[in-house]
């Protein structure tokens, strides 16, 4: 199985005590979110895993703990944005942080294993198509040399998002406008030899050469890990996500980034109080299990075929 960590929270930069207290006990506990009160017991062996798949704004925190992760296959969804504080309101300085941080764990772990990720993209008065194509030409040329892919998306205004957005004039990206600007990234990335993709997108790029992308990506960890996986799409995603079949182990309203465009955050009371219950020792990410819970056992098995290696 493939774990994801995650999509719904930051839990390289906000979690990662309690992340590899997970790794070190060989389990965690993750609420269902529609049925908070259904737990399930997932099981963190290397036995099993096939994969960790990180989501990240700034994995700094992670950094000098990689070893820890010697047993596992893995690699990281990195987003990194021109956005300033005013929309990515708690993130570090990216010049003097972010930036490096992805320069240096490309480093400690190979640019197969960073994926960029330029998203999601709006528009509005500062953020214009001009804009983007000046600011993604400043990132790309910096992490040229760290990352062989850029997976970028546009802004969709979930229920929970639209009420956030409105306030600082952020708009969704015509079609019409998507094919322009996604045909300028793909002039300025050509030198840096930068592959673009994209996630859940409807539109067809492919004149560009930029193709969909899978996030949760088969073939990313065969590469890394040498082995095959009989493994298929995730059915709990949108039909234009290319995703494969992953759990994630994550939990809604809990990152601290503040994100204007965030749909996994849509009650800020709760991020303050889901923070401050939680506890590194938990096998829950916040909170405890009470007499109203139901904790089972998730059936746990690898798919991979590590006696076959890719090169044969």
């Amino acid at each position: 199985m493939i774990i994801s960590a995650s999509r719904r929270t930051d839990i390289p930069s906000y979690y990662s005590e309690w992340f590899f207290r997970r790794l070190k006990e060989n389990y965690v506990l993750v609420r269902n979110p529609f049925n908070p009160h259904q737990v399930s017991k997932i099981s963190l062996s290397p036995e099993v895993v096939d994969g960790i798949v990180f989501w990240t704004k700034n994995p700094a925190p992670m950094l000098s703990r990689l070893a820890e992760l010697e047993n596992y296959h893995y690699y990281f969804q990195f987003t990194l944005t021109p956005y300033g504080q005013e929309i990515e309101k708690n993130l570090p300085s990216k010049k003097e942080i972010i930036i490096p941080s992805f320069q240096r764990l490309s480093e400690e772990i190979g640019k197969e294993r960073v994926v960029w990720r330029y998203d999601p993209i709006f528009f509005n008065e500062i953020y214009t198509l001009d804009c983007h194509c000046r600011c993604f030409e400043v990132l790309a040329a910096e992490l040229a040399q760290y990352t062989q892919h850029c997976t970028v998306s546009f802004l969709d205004l979930y229920r929970n998002t639209k009420r956030n957005v409105k306030q600082y004039g952020m708009r969704q990206v015509l079609p019409a406008e998507q094919m322009e600007l996604l045909g300028r990234f793909a002039e300025i990335a050509k030198p840096y030899h930068i592959c673009i993709d994209t996630c859940a997108e409807v539109g067809d790029f492919s004149q560009f050469g930029i193709m969909p992308a899978q996030c949760i990506d088969r073939e990313r960890l065969e590469r890394i890990g040498q082995f095959r996986l009989d493994i298929g799409k995730d059915k709990n995603q949108r039909s234009s996500c290319g995703c494969v079949e992953s759990i994630d182990i994550g939990a809604y309203n809990t990152c601290k980034n503040g994100c204007a465009y965030c749909y996994a955050n849509y009650n800020s009371a709760a991020v303050g109080d889901n923070f401050r219950s939680h506890h590194p020792l938990s096998p829950l990410l916040f909170g405890e299990i009470t007499e109203a819970d139901c904790v089972r056992e998730r059936e746990a098995k690898s798919f991979a075929d590590r006696q076959m290696s890719l090169f044969e």
